[in-house]
């Protein structure tokens, strides 16, 4: 999924978000404003991983295609239940935050007021929800459970496979990834802007594990499993969004079949554009393009939505609620108990991969939300994160999952062969304006990575160099190229025996493989967050507000038959406490 670049961050250079506040452990962020300091363990071990995956994967593509199948296969069949859970525990937990008396508590010191307006906010919100991600499977992932629906639900395109492809889709989009993506921002947010600590993964763990360790030897293997992920979870966008743009290129019929060696050229163009403009230093440029980006998809919705089947889109939104709402609970729980081999290999492309992919960009979305929140409560933090990408996901997919659906009924024939990059531009070929809308939808692919994946380039700089908000340049480039190289890797070994169809494989086998160390330390996220929370000054002025004022009723019922007000005065210095007293009078 791609972001925009993130904004600016001089109001963190200035270090008021802890400055005379007492929530603060430190100034805010000030050890990380001087010249960049690589931490070598952080970036050297994950560095030396890769290059071990790249060379593998470079003189044994085989031999790696078959480990990483092997390796997938155990993980699904011992450790699947586990994303399961944990993707479902993440929505309860961001929604008990909401709900609880934490709610209450800013990203931020007391009374601060948030950094950006509301609209601004959802707007870069609503621009962190688009991306590669959505111009891939909005129209693929209804058409493909439309025609072959989870195994033991419907029957294919029936009218009961409309409604559950639309939920299942939802399912993959809305509150399960979002909740994933709020646990880590907020857990970011609260630990840089309420108390103070840097804008690591390891910071968050400070409550949990002390501040010796969270900078010691286990902080810096949080930080390795983060940059670990990271690295997989981008590489994976920019071997999707390649899949896509060599899709619309056949589709114009500029080249013939994808192989391997026209999937790295288009690679190496995209790596070498998001290098560029990630150490060029032109954010307003780059972040202008994503607002244009946002408009060129907001324009290409409408199109799909005039010309195509409007009234059967706009039937789906409700219809695409209900039937979420109604199998939330049987798609929750779909862990591989049953459906044998059939369900396992369903969920290992769908929904675990899923999982697996959003929690490999926790780190980066998780920094982006943060950094855009400072200011609001968790509450607000909250509601936003979760219900504003969720709508965007519900518009879209019911336009052009409407379409593909509607088309496909028609007897066009876009599902084709089940070749998911191939489907956008099916359905876009009994449209109006093939060619038009064809090159529309790879420059969106191409500008969405590009702004997106110069700014993951800049976090795993961050992340190597104990949390600078500038990294070095050359730690940029050097990210910048290894997400190519691992993207490239992921798709030879996807072709490896020639079956270019089958180059999502090693995006999905690698990408699990990388975000399963990082689920666990997500799970160890919560834990610390509200452990957090539970010392946060304002839980602990309410809790002694609450007893305070219990005392005083209780004393008051005992000595005045029920018959007292409450009044304050100045306390009587004991020597142990001060402040003020409620007594009865």
């Amino acid at each position: 999924m791609s972001t925009p670049e993130p904004v600016s961050t001089e109001t963190e250079r200035s270090g008021d978000s802890a400055k005379g506040n007492h929530t603060s452990e430190l100034p805010a962020n000030t050890e990380f404003l001087g010249k960049p300091r690589t931490d070598w363990v952080v970036f050297g071990f994950t560095a030396a991983i890769m290059f071990a995956v790249v060379i593998w994967g470079a003189v044994g593509t085989d031999s790696l295609s078959t480990a990483s199948k092997a390796a997938l296969n155990w993980l699904l069949t011992n450790t699947g239940w586990g994303f399961v859970l944990a993707a479902t525990g993440f929505v309860i937990f961001a929604l008990f935050l909401a709900f609880s008396k934490y709610g209450r508590i800013p990203l931020g010191k007391d009374g601060e007021k948030p950094e950006f307006r509301t609209v601004s906010w959802i707007a870069m919100m609503f621009s962190a929800g688009m991306g590669i991600g959505l111009m891939f499977f909005g129209v693929s992932e209804p058409l493909g459970h439309f025609v072959s629906p989870p195994p033991g639900t419907v029957p294919p395109e029936s009218e009961a496979a409309i409604e559950t492809a639309m939920a299942t889709s939802l399912f993959h989009w809305t509150l399960h990834p979002w909740a994933i993506y709020a646990v880590a921002g907020l857990a970011i947010a609260y630990s840089s802007f309420r108390r103070g600590r840097s804008q690591l993964i390891s910071g968050v763990f400070r409550p949990l594990i002390g501040k010796r360790n969270a900078e010691g030897p286990i902080g810096k293997l949080i930080d390795i499993l983060a940059l670990f992920a990271t690295l997989f979870g981008s590489a994976a966008s920019l071997g999707i969004g390649t899949l896509q743009i060599s899709a619309g290129m056949k589709a114009a019929g500029w080249i013939g079949e994808a192989s391997s060696t026209v999937l790295v050229v288009i690679i190496a163009v995209l790596t070498v554009c998001f290098i560029a403009s990630a150490v060029s230093g032109v954010a307003k440029g780059i972040q202008w393009l994503s607002n244009i980006n946002m408009v060129l998809a907001a324009l290409l919705a409408i199109f799909v939505f005039v010309v195509g089947p409007t009234v059967f889109i706009l039937d789906l939104l409700p219809t695409a609620i209900g039937s979420y709402i109604s199998e939330f609970g049987e798609m929750s729980s779909r862990a591989g108990a049953t459906g044998g081999e059939e369900m396992q290999n369903w969920l290992a492309s769908w929904t675990i991969f899923y999982w697996a992919w959003w929690i490999s960009w926790t780190p980066f979305v998780g920094m982006f939300i943060a950094r855009i929140s400072r200011g609001r409560t968790i509450r607000q933090f909250v509601g936003g994160v979760l219900l504003v990408p969720s709508v965007v996901s519900l518009v879209w997919f019911a336009i052009f999952g409407g379409a593909s659906i509607d088309s496909q009924k028609a007897g066009n024939g876009v599902y084709g062969d089940g070749t998911a990059e191939a489907q956008t531009f099916a359905v876009l070929e009994h449209l109006p304006l093939t060619l038009i809308t064809s090159v529309l939808v790879m420059i969106l692919v191409a500008i969405f990575f590009v702004s997106g994946a110069d700014a993951a380039s800049v976090v795993m700089g961050t992340l190597s160099q104990r949390g600078s908000i500038e990294p070095s340049r050359w730690v940029v480039i050097f990210w910048g190229a290894a997400t190519g190289a691992v993207a490239a890797i992921m798709l030879v070994i996807g072709t490896a025996g020639g079956d270019a169809e089958k180059a999502l494989d090693g995006i999905q086998n690698l990408t699990f493989i990388g975000a399963l160390p990082f689920a666990v330390v997500m799970v160890l996220m919560c834990v610390a967050l509200l452990k957090d929370l539970r010392s946060d000054p304002m839980t602990l002025r309410d809790a002694k507000g609450a007893e305070v004022l219990e005392q005083a009723v209780i004393i008051g019922t005992e000595e005045h038959e029920g018959e007292f007000q409450l009044v304050t005065t100045p306390v009587e210095d004991d020597g142990a406490t001060g402040g003020t007293k409620a007594e009865e009078k």
